[in-house]
């Protein structure tokens, strides 16, 4: 993989040098409360090893897969289209943790309910420190994620049991503290990227013709084309910018790439079904440190400039008195909201440590008309953040 590294340097004085999303912001929040429950408790240190400082989520209702004793491993095959997946966490604050729960332990829900847990993708870090992302197809039928015997991503079709495995090895010191993973919708291309920007490459794989290319570190992936030749990232911090790259698969390094700013901080969706419309929620700051509220309108943003086009007044959905973000597209018009209600807490240093699990909130998927504005309710989930709810055709983690 010389070639790997050779086009890696190309790419690496492009990878941003901090990190100050919403999601760093929130690991290092936890880290703080992990050292301090460590230090007034170091008897419980082996326990809390096993307990993952990013956020955490289960579903909203237990389905009868979730009653103690019956939850089961993904069967081998036959498992029908998926609605989500979710991380599970074991020692929240109030309220009781999944039967059966494995910290950071992945499971996945179909639509008709069922819940299943995926013992060979790699548990989340305990730490944050090292991420394990899992991401579904647009369609639900398929999944990738990291799979530990293998020691790389793998592809898994759930209908028919198939497993493809990314035909470069990924050692889990490559994996960040925050990773993404997008899928296309055939299951052949599959790409990964992270935070922090390290020098370790983030990579677009196929997997059918068993190659791989280079990616910019520190990007989230929003959209790739049907034929992986093109794939568009977005990056938040230390600004908001939008990144093309072409012709991956006709050279030998990373591409033709156009990079824009957007003026403003903003947290896009998913790439549109058009391959051009790219619609965000700004990020606004509150009079508390540290805590961002959304903007009250969905923006729509030129892909190739980045320059706002127009904005528009959402309906259905109080935007303000929520943090919302953007997930993938429902149809042609309308793209998935997630809203959780807006709580700030004033920060008390000589407070007591809080629990290493919040308590689980609700959160809310919609989907909003990005022409009218007018959302409607989709599911309510129970979760402790954002980031690992997993929708089918958007990358597993923001």
């Amino acid at each position: 993989m010389t070639w790997l590294r050779d086009a890696l340097d190309d790419v690496a004085g492009n990878a941003p040098q901090v990190d100050l999303t919403e999601r760093t912001i929130e690991i290092r929040k936890r880290r703080r409360r992990r050292t301090t429950s460590l230090v007034a408790a170091a008897a419980v240190v082996a326990v809390a090893l096993g307990v993952t400082s990013a956020v955490r989520l289960q579903p909203a209702r237990p389905h009868p897969a979730v009653v103690p004793g019956t939850v089961t491993d993904l069967p081998a095959r036959g498992v029908g289209p998926l609605s989500h997946a979710f991380m599970t966490f074991c020692r929240p604050e109030r309220g009781k943790a999944p039967a059966g729960c494995v910290d950071g332990g992945w499971r996945v829900v179909t639509r008709g309910g069922t819940t299943y847990r995926v013992a060979q993708a790699r548990p989340g870090s305990t730490s944050g420190l090292r991420e394990s992302p899992l991401a579904i197809s647009r369609d639900g039928r398929k999944i990738a994620y990291y799979d530990t015997e293998a020691g790389t991503f793998a592809v898994r079709d759930l209908a028919s049991g198939t497993v493809i495995t990314a035909p470069t090895k990924v050692p889990t010191a490559w994996l960040g503290s925050i990773a993404h993973l997008l899928l296309s919708d055939d299951g052949r291309f599959l790409a990964f990227t992270k935070r922090p920007p390290l020098k370790d490459p983030a990579m677009l794989f196929d997997l059918r013709e068993r190659m791989a290319r280079p990616l910019p570190n520190g990007w989230n992936p929003i959209g790739l084309s049907p034929d992986g030749d093109t794939i568009t990232l977005a990056e938040y911090a230390p600004r908001t910018r939008l990144r093309t790259i072409t012709r991956l698969w006709q050279t030998s390094t990373a591409g033709n790439t156009a990079t824009v700013d957007v003026a403003g901080r903003y947290l896009v969706g998913a790439l549109g079904p058009d391959g051009n419309s790219v619609v965000a929620v700004e990020s606004v700051q509150t009079s508390i440190a540290g805590c961002l509220r959304s903007g009250a309108d969905l923006v729509h943003l030129d892909r190739k400039t980045g320059k706002v086009l127009r904005k528009v007044s959402v309906r259905g959905l109080s935007m303000t008195a929520n943090q919302v973000h953007l997930r993938g597209w429902t149809g042609p018009h309308e793209i998935t909201a997630l809203a959780k209600p807006l709580v700030c807490h004033e920060r008390d240093d000589d407070a007591p440590a809080p629990s290493l699990d919040p308590p689980y909130v609700p959160f809310t998927a919609y989907a909003v008309n990005v022409e009218t504005g007018q959302a409607r309710k989709l599911a309510t989930y129970t979760a402790q953040g954002f980031f690992h709810l997993v929708l089918p055709g958007f990358p597993g983690t923001l």
